[in-house]
């Protein structure tokens, strides 16, 4: 990605992210108090994952499971997980849990189209070629996010989950994340994102 291209990005990144946060904060207040009614714990839940140059970073969500989930499961989401609360199955089905991104996104941790960022025991795993990935911000959504859409459906019917997350699943993702680097452009980006919010309606 040229340097030119990588400053348009930006640039189009930040003016949009600011322009959803202020279209959608409505949005943000309702479902900050469906989760606080719904369950105890805090409104946002953060995770370390890794961003740009292999620098970490908070990632923002809205709360869709119990508190401390982490702590009693896996990193990853399979299938009909008991962790996730009534409203946090409501938020991940329309992917409504990861607008508070937009934050990530106007800090500059994050961009609306981009490799979707993992937690650094993956990011651990990646080879050489992989690790390509972390040349740019990491996004909202990209071309896996498309096509793993109902991933933890597919992870719910596997007999090892991560053992098929790590060996499938994250190894084509990253061969999408390295095919969008090679075509990333501003148009390709706008494409991405039209297609995200048709997939989640």
């Amino acid at each position: 990605m040229s340097k030119l291209n990588q400053v348009v990005k930006r640039i189009f990144d930040f003016l949009l992210s600011l322009f959803g946060i202020i279209i959608l904060s409505p949005i943000f207040i309702i479902v900050s108090i469906a989760i606080k009614l719904d369950s105890k714990g805090s409104i946002l839940f953060l995770q370390k994952r890794v961003g740009r140059y292999g620098k970490e970073f908070d990632i923002y969500k809205f709360r869709t499971m119990v508190t401390d989930a982490e702590k009693l499961g896996k990193q990853i989401t399979v299938g009909k997980d008991n962790r996730i609360t009534k409203v946090g199955a409501f938020l991940r089905k329309f992917k409504i849990d990861e607008l508070p991104q937009l934050f990530n996104v106007l800090k500059g941790d994050m961009s609306l189209v981009g490799p979707r960022p993992e937690v650094p025991k993956y990011v651990a795993l990646y080879n050489k070629e992989q690790k390509k990935v972390l040349d740019i911000r990491p996004g909202i959504t990209d071309m896996a996010s498309l096509r793993y859409k109902d991933e933890n459906d597919i992870l719910g019917k596997v007999d090892n989950p991560e053992e098929y997350y790590i060996n499938v699943i994250m190894k084509d993702k990253l061969n999408l994340n390295l095919e969008y680097i090679e075509k990333s452009n501003v148009f390709f980006d706008i494409y991405l994102i039209v297609k995200t919010i048709i997939k989640c309606i």
